[in-house]
């Protein structure tokens, strides 16, 4: 038998080694026949988040000492240093926002004091479901809609102050402000109405507004609060035409859009069904829906209102679970019934339009003729 050199048997050894190695990566094991596959290693855990500077861990401690002695410099001066380092404050700092803002309330001509623009500098920086700027906006919204009357300088610095929260402050207001004003048979107290005309500008401005929306409320609302018409965009130059709906639904839907002012629908005896509310006696679909609505001509015998259905943002107004959309219903039109053509032009073009619908005030009313004028 050949013998081999001992550096020969060693070299042989390690290439049999790598060879196992290699064979190892290049086939993985196969799952046992007849029952399930090996489970898989875990994957390797995500790297760890970056821990929080010293400066932001001990902000709560420090704005703790500042709030039990407003009047100490040191500790003012402290809070000051840690947050100007602070990129992010942690939560429970960020609630400390509430009680510094109770201790630092705005002066007169809006002077700041230094534990006021301390509380400022809070509010830029921390994240929007813990900005207690954001907050105090969503709890004046609520406040005003019992009746409180609300401070309307403090509300405004809050949104200028509001950084990362600013888009839940808007939200506040489109949840709790604009979208009643753009519903019909909404009780709207004025409290409410006065916070709608000082907050949506910032919100309109910096575009965290549902133009469709504001459209809404600014038709809804009227010379109630004219200064939402003033902060609606441009509509674009398109001529408004005759639009015929693409479905209609309730009594004698046909008569009300046939061109024929003899051919009637009795809106006024139509029965009073589930869908009321939305529907009305009368409701004309339009799919897809009215990029714009410029206005409404009607030819009628009765008093009554026409309601647009126009779709919103999801979760923003009422909800139609039967269609699958959200959506707010402003009065475009509210018709005397003389028997003769009445035009309905809103304050401002509506968009999105989905459907228009009929609210006789009379069981005696009678609808000759409708028509849209608008564009697709």
């Amino acid at each position: 038998m050949r013998r081999f050199p001992l550096r020969t048997l060693l070299l042989m050894l390690v290439g049999l080694i790598a060879f196992g190695r290699l064979w190892c990566v290049t086939h993985p094991a196969e799952a046992p026949r007849g029952g399930q596959a090996t489970a898989p290693s875990a994957p390797p855990p995500p790297p760890a988040a970056p821990t929080q500077t010293a400066d932001c861990r001990a902000l709560e401690r420090t704005l703790l000492d500042t709030l039990r002695a407003p009047s100490n410099g040191r500790s003012l001066d402290q809070a000051r240093k840690q947050l100007e380092s602070c990129a992010e404050p942690p939560a429970r700092a960020c609630e400390l926002g509430l009680p510094l803002s109770a201790r630092a309330p705005l002066g007169a001509d809006g002077q700041q004091s230094p534990l006021r623009q301390l509380f400022g500098t809070l509010c830029e920086r921390c994240p929007a479901a813990q900005n207690p700027c954001a907050q105090r906006v969503g709890r004046a919204l609520l406040d005003a809609a019992v009746g409180h009357t609300p401070d309307l300088a403090e509300l405004r610095w809050d949104l200028d102050h509001a950084g990362k929260g600013l888009a839940a402050s808007c939200d506040s207001v489109t949840q709790l402000g604009l979208a009643p004003a753009a519903e019909a048979d909404v009780e709207f107290p004025a409290s409410v109405r006065t916070l709608v005309g000082a907050l949506t500008p910032r919100c309109a401005k910096e575009g965290k507004l549902s133009e469709a929306l504001l459209r809404a409320a600014a038709v809804n609302q009227g010379p109630a609060l004219p200064e939402l018409a003033t902060l609606v965009p441009a509509a674009p130059a398109t001529a408004a035409t005759a639009v015929k709906p693409d479905r209609l639904e309730g009594v004698s839907p046909q008569a009300a859009f046939d061109g024929n002012v003899d051919t009637r629908a009795a809106v006024g005896g139509a029965p009073r069904t589930r869908r009321w509310d939305a529907d009305g006696a009368l409701r004309a679909d339009f799919s897809p829906a009215l990029g714009l609505l410029s206005s409404v001509r009607i030819h009628a015998r009765g008093p009554g209102t026409l309601r647009a259905i126009v779709r919103t943002p999801n979760g923003v107004g009422l909800r139609d679970p039967e269609r699958d959309f959200s959506f707010v219903n402003p009065v475009v039109c509210r018709f005397q019934g003389t028997g003769t053509w009445e035009t309905c032009t809103p304050s401002v073009p509506l968009k999105d339009v989905d459907a228009l619908s009929v609210f006789p005030e009379r069981p005696d009313v009678v609808l000759g003729e409708l028509e849209v004028l608008g564009a697709r």
